[in-house]
């Protein structure tokens, strides 16, 4: 079982920000930012290439409630970032959204 499924089921701890049936969002273990969090669907997605039809209503989901997470966390201003493959940098099989802010980010991504 992948990291994120565990952390979801909660065989293994972490920092929860939010949760409901559907999705978990909990503090990264590596921030980059002061304010960096997880957003996964409980769902086991491998990542963005596997959304579909049957499953994208998790991700709305999960967008939809970024903004009242983040707002809870002190934040109005933020990035959200996935990674998809390896080549990528995913290094969780677990399809996630890092939302990172609470300080200025400039424009360019790498």
């Amino acid at each position: 079982m992948c990291v994120f499924c565990e952390i979801v089921n909660g065989n293994i701890p972490s920092t929860k920000v939010y949760e409901d049936e559907k999705m978990l969002a909990f503090k990264d273990l590596n921030p980059v930012a002061p304010v960096h969090f997880l957003c996964v669907p409980k769902e086991h997605i491998e990542n963005a290439n596997a959304i579909t039809a049957e499953n994208s209503e998790l991700v709305a989901h999960i967008f939809s409630k970024i903004p009242e997470i983040a707002s809870s966390q002190g934040i109005d201003s933020y990035r959200i970032i996935n990674n998809c493959g390896t080549d990528a940098g995913q290094t969780v099989m677990h399809l996630h959204f890092h939302v990172i802010g609470g300080t200025k980010l400039g424009e360019k991504l790498i």
